[in-house]
């Protein structure tokens, strides 16, 4: 048996219950990171034992440290085959490169890349300081963590 939608003119119009929310805002306002990590939630010292801060940090550092090897690993790769692709390509004439051109721009560039590092965002900033605060209050999982990550990356 097959149902049958009302025609849309019976439907009523929603457009009045619909709030539009502005999510940049809100974002702005209510970081999720606060939400977990923040102040309401208190540190991972009142809610987990020591060997539990350590385990998780542990196991977590492992996972970011081996999946930071493996990619690291496979754009080391990519970048060093384009360079090699380019160097035969060059040796055998199919194309010429211009290193005074090249190394001209390279020097552009660092000139640009050290004006802008010279003004950080203040967001760079904020997120610096609530790390910080962070591993401040968290120093046993955050030690776990870098142990983690370190045997990751020997793995």
């Amino acid at each position: 048996m097959a149902t049958r939608n009302p025609p849309p003119q019976d439907y009523e119009s929603d457009d009045d219950s619909y709030e539009v929310l502005d999510l940049t805002e809100y974002a702005r306002r209510h970081h999720w990171w606060n939400r977990v990590f923040g102040h309401s939630s208190g540190p991972m010292v009142e809610k987990y034992s020591v060997a539990t801060q350590i385990v998780m940090g542990g196991v977590t550092g492992w996972c970011a440290g081996f999946l930071f090897q493996k990619v690291g690993k496979l754009a080391a790769t990519a970048v060093g085959g384009g360079f090699l692709l380019l160097q035969i390509a060059s040796h055998s004439g199919y194309v010429q490169i211009d290193w005074n051109r090249v190394e001209k721009d390279v020097n552009k560039a660092k000139r640009q890349i050290k004006k802008r590092a010279n003004k950080a965002a203040p967001e760079i900033n904020n997120i610096i300081e609530e790390g910080t605060e962070f591993i401040k209050q968290n120093i046993v999982i955050s030690s776990g963590f870098v142990g983690g990550f370190l045997l990751g990356l020997a793995s």
